[in-house]
């Protein structure tokens, strides 16, 4: 894998890019604090936005390790930040890299999303070298694997009881593209 970090990546509606300290206020008001957009994430609604400034300075700091991937998904006419995008997790010797996003539910089912992740899959495979890309969800979450398969991402597995997020103990579909799938897709 070459690593190159979080660059800017643009689509037709979108920037994806690194976060920003004056991202705190959009970032808690689009969906941190939305418990119906945080409802099947791992990571806690927050509460207040101390902890979301607290969020964006470890993403911040985190920009300076080549092997970070953390986006803003900003809409081009809006200006502020609607979600975020990120390399969740890095295996190395697989080439593989797992993906997590969220998105305000204003921007729900407009095709945001699958924009998005489709552009970081595009990056990761022709600029970083991956080889495989992973990303999962509650099953109960179902429009979050539409996106998935929108992208050309396959379903490989339900793992039982796998995971915790802020419903509890949860099951995780897991969806998987390998490079040579996405070369045809």
């Amino acid at each position: 894998m070459i690593h190159k970090g979080t660059i800017t990546l643009v689509t037709q509606r979108l920037i994806l890019r690194q976060a920003l300290e004056a991202d705190t206020v959009p970032m808690y008001q689009n969906w941190a604090a939305d418990p119906e957009v945080t409802q099947f994430l791992t990571w806690p609604t927050h509460a207040s936005v101390d902890i979301t400034r607290k969020v964006l300075q470890s993403w911040i700091a985190e920009y300076q390790n080549e092997k970070s991937y953390q986006w803003m998904i900003e809409l081009k006419d809006l200006r502020e930040p609607i979600g975020s995008i990120g390399v969740v997790a890095l295996d190395e010797d697989a080439g593989s890299a797992e993906i997590g996003y969220c998105i305000g539910k204003q921007w729900w089912h407009q095709g945001i999303t699958s924009e998005a992740l489709s552009a970081v899959i595009d990056f990761l495979f022709r600029e970083v070298g991956c080889l495989r890309i992973v990303a999962r969800h509650d099953p109960r979450n179902i429009h979050s694997g539409a996106v998935m398969q929108k992208c050309g991402m396959r379903y490989s597995h339900t793992t039982y009881r796998s995971d915790r997020n802020n419903q509890g103990i949860c099951d995780t579909a897991c969806y998987v593209l390998h490079l040579s799938d996405w070369e045809q897709f």
